[in-house]
This record gives structure tokens, C-alpha cells and sequence, in this order.
């Protein structure tokens, strides 16, 4: 396909960092490697569609508005929500052979999801000039032979421009995972170039006109709390500790008491969704006997949640590495702590992350 290579460079990074993120949700290596892009239209697509698909909608807004499309087989996401809900790998092919695909199934490939869009807000909003947010949609099934087509199911009619990669699992057969994104909503991404150059009237203009968009943002960023119903800044102030020594636990508990605050207590395997329903988290406080990917994928199950407004992460534990650190640090921590932990310096870590005034 011609053109795109901005599109493509920035597809091709989110579906990387997407493949290590929900790896790290699965505690497997999964690769996800953009292989292919192609020019098509939903009735060639679905045309030639033998097994049945889970297709998720991303709603792009501000400056970029419209939705594209992630398609993955139903086969693979049976088989990466089965790891997830921690299925035995025989049952999973079981499942797989059969397309057995159950509510439990539909709620874990939703989490991987979640993680999936994560790593493409943040690449996106790295990636393009102009502000951009993605949301995820509820996914929806379709199957061949048995769903019928229609006008905006499973997605809207019209031409696509279509980014095929390949999905890699240890020890499975996986197939692939395609971005279907509407024509229109990708000349926006990445407009086509053109010609002439504008003469000096015209750079004048622009240039005021990006200084007016600029002081706009500015007003938007300040507001956009406000005017967002589901916005982090509503709820019960609260500091989450996830920690699956129940001691060790209590023992945080008892530190961050000063700050009169709500303390949620949780382990590594808690729902993060539910303890933060209702509740303005200041601060997350997850903490493990060594740094290993098991607490990083918490912290990244964080990031996912509170996507626009991610609440500061402290990450603690007994051993670390230095490349523990730095994936600590990638995954969305602000700040660890070698246990045993000194109590004041964990106050301290504590007014300062949740702006509280000094003794």
C-alpha cells in the first residue's frame, strides 16, 4: 500500500509496546509484529472471512475524530483469556478446537484489551502532533455463517486501510491481529503530503493560528477534568495498597494512617477496577517480596484503568535488579522502595505524591 509510512512507524511501535504490556498481563512473551498493510473495504474483508472474530471499537477523539478497528480471531482470544484466567493448557485447546467462548472468557480478553489500548494512547499521543485520546469499546463477536452483516455491524461500511501483524505465543498456533482504520480517519493521522510550498502570508497565518490552538489546549487540558463524568478527581480520596503479605500489608497500612485518607487494601490478583469504583485514588502503593513481572503487570493493570489520569505508583520489594528498575520505572512507577522500608522515608515518598503539607 503507498503512502502511510508515518501511520505504519506509529502502528508498528503501539503493537510492539501492546505485545510486551499484555505479555506481561499473561506472564508469557507475546509478540505482536506489524507484517503487512493493504487497502481494502469491509465487504472484501468479511468476504473472505472463514472463522469467527472478536472485533474491537477505539473511539479517537479530539483532534482526531472517528473509530478504527482491532480484529482478532476468536480462536486467539480464547486462548490468551484462558492464560489469563489461568485455564489448564489442556482445557484451553479444548476450547480453542471447539470456539468455546464463555462470559469469564469475554471479561479477561476485555483486561487484555484494555492493555492493548493503553500502549496505543500512549503511542499515539507521543506519535502525533495535535491532542488525541482512545477509548475501547465493548467488543463484539461475529461468526461466519451464523451473524449476519449489516450496515454498521460488526463495523461500518466503507473502504479501510488495513495493518495485518502476526501473533506469537510460546508453545501455541496463533494467527493474527488486523487495525482496520476508515480512510478518512487515516489521512487525518497522516495527511497526504502536499505540493506547494505556502508563501510568507500564509506561514503568518499559521503560525498565529498555532499559537491561538495552542493557548486553546492549554484552556482544554485545564477543563477537561471538569467536563469528563468519568473523570479520576471524583470519588472517596484514597490510597490503594496491593500486597499479598497480609503482615506486610497491614504493616503499610498502619504507615500511611497519618494522612486520614481512605486506605484500600487488596493482593497482586485483586480486582483493580472494583477497588477503585467510587474512589479518587491519590496514590497506589503494590508490593511484592522480589520486582518481577508479576508486580509490573499490576502496574500496568493501573496505567489501563486510569488511563488519561494515571494515579502515582510506589513500587516496593526486597530485591532489585537494575533492569528491574527501569522496567519499574517504563511500566509507570514514580518512585520504589528497598523493603525493609524505612517509615519516615515512606512518609515522606507519601506527602510528596499526594501533595500534602509538611509537618
Amino acid at each position: 500500500m503507498d503512502g502511510y509510512k508515518t501511520l505504519y512507524g506509529i502502528l508498528e511501535s503501539a503493537l510492539k509496546q501492546a505485545g510486551e504490556e499484555s505479555g506481561m498481563l499473561l506472564g508469557q512473551e507475546l509478540s505482536i509484529a506489524l507484517s503487512d498493510s493493504l487497502a481494502t473495504s469491509k465487504a472484501s474483508y468479511f468476504g473472505e472471512l472463514d472463522d469467527g472474530c472478536f472485533v474491537l471499537g477505539v473511539d479517537s477523539s479530539e483532534s482526531y475524530t472517528g473509530q478504527f478497528y482491532l480484529v482478532f480471531s476468536l480462536r486467539d482470544a480464547i486462548v490468551m483469556s484462558s492464560i489469563l484466567l489461568g485455564i489448564p493448557p489442556a482445557r484451553i485447546q479444548e476450547k480453542k478446537r471447539l470456539s468455546i467462548i464463555e462470559s469469564d472468557d469475554i471479561d479477561a480478553f476485555s483486561e487484555i484489551a484494555n492493555m492493548i489500548n493503553g500502549a496505543f494512547n500512549t503511542i499515539f499521543q507521543n506519535s502525533l502532533p495535535d491532542k488525541i485520546r482512545l477509548k475501547l469499546l465493548p467488543p463484539k463477536k461475529f461468526i461466519p455463517e451464523v451473524d449476519q452483516l449489516s450496515e454498521d455491524e460488526p463495523l461500518p461500511d466503507g473502504e479501510y486501510l488495513m495493518f495485518r501483524s502476526r501473533l506469537e505465543l510460546p508453545g501455541q498456533e496463533m494467527e493474527h491481529l488486523d487495525v482496520m482504520i476508515p480512510v478518512a480517519l487515516g489521512n487525518l493521522y497522516d495527511p497526504p503530503q502536499e505540493a506547494p510550498e505556502p508563501d510568507s502570508g500564509s506561514q503568518i497565518a499559521e503560525e498565529e493560528h498555532a499559537e491561538e490552538q495552542d493557548n486553546a489546549d492549554d484552556e482544554d487540558a485545564e477543563s477537561e477534568v471538569e467536563e469528563r463524568p468519568d473523570a479520576a478527581d471524583a470519588g472517596i480520596d484514597s490510597i490503594v495498597i496491593l500486597e499479598d503479605n497480609a503482615e506486610e500489608r497491614q504493616q503499610m497500612a498502619d504507615i500511611v494512617a497519618f494522612t486520614n485518607l481512605q486506605v484500600v487494601e487488596g493482593t497482586l490478583n485483586a480486582d483493580i477496577k472494583e477497588l477503585f469504583a467510587g474512589r479518587k485514588v491519590r496514590l497506589v502503593i503494590i508490593g511484592s517480596k522480589d520486582a518481577d513481572d508479576r508486580e509490573l503487570a499490576v502496574c500496568i493493570k493501573v496505567n489501563a484503568i486510569r488511563q488519561d489520569f494515571p494515579p502515582p505508583i510506589i513500587m516496593s520489594a526486597e530485591c532489585w535488579t537494575r533492569t528491574a528498575v527501569l522496567k519499574a520505572l517504563k511500566y509507570g512507577a514514580r518512585d520504589i522502595i528497598i523493603k525493609p522500608c524505612n517509615g519516615d522515608d515512606v512518609v515522606e515518598k507519601i506527602r510528596r505524591f499526594c501533595k500534602l503539607p509538611q509537618n
